[in-house]
């Protein structure tokens, strides 16, 4: 299987964010928890294998060693809704210009920002919630379906930093038909 639409060597990491605090709880309705507006926004993150980005909320947590890192594409980003829209509102961790990263579903890719790369599997779709539409605007939500970003594991340890970046696929997907280990055949 090849990669979806050959990836260009060169993407840009436009922001990261690094949140300590789940910002949205209880009902979108209610509104987010009020935060200084530049909340969470870094210049570099430090990633740790298996374990996430050091400082955020999702760092270490068992019930997300699988997505404790979420990756988003930049022309995703519902900007007709609200032009200033970024991370800060859509609450993913890395936001990438110039891949279709929610296309690389199953891969594994590689990120260097120029300290070595930081190595990604990309495990599932990040699915937006209602959360989107009390942040960004009404129709938040359904612009994001299927562009949402992508929910990652950590392969190894390494530093993320804003700006240009070089993306490269690792590894092809398993199939899922020829994956049968674990199944029990009646």
């Amino acid at each position: 299987m090849s990669p979806p639409n050959a990836p260009p060597n060169e993407v840009e990491v436009v922001q990261l964010l690094v949140s300590p605090v789940h910002q949205y709880s209880g009902r979108p309705s209610e509104g987010p928890a009020s935060t200084d507006p530049a909340s969470g926004l870094v210049e570099q993150a430090e990633v740790r294998q298996h374990l996430g980005i050091v400082g955020d909320r999702y760092f270490a947590q068992p019930a997300h060693r699988d997505a404790s890192v979420t990756v988003m594409a930049a022309e995703s980003l519902p900007r007709d809704i609200s032009p200033d829209v970024d991370l800060r509102q859509t609450r993913r961790n890395i936001l990438l210009r110039g891949i279709d990263i929610d296309a690389y579903i199953g891969w594994t890719i590689e990120l260097d920002s120029g300290d070595g790369p930081v190595v990604l599997a990309l495990n599932r779709a990040a699915r937006p919630c209602a959360w989107m539409d009390a942040v960004i605007g009404p129709g938040a939500q359904r612009a994001l379906r299927g562009k949402g970003g992508v929910r990652c594991t950590p392969l190894s340890d390494g530093v993320l930093r804003v700006g240009r970046a070089r993306f490269r696929v690792v590894e092809q997907p398993i199939s899922r038909v020829n994956n049968v280990a674990g199944r029990r055949h009646r």
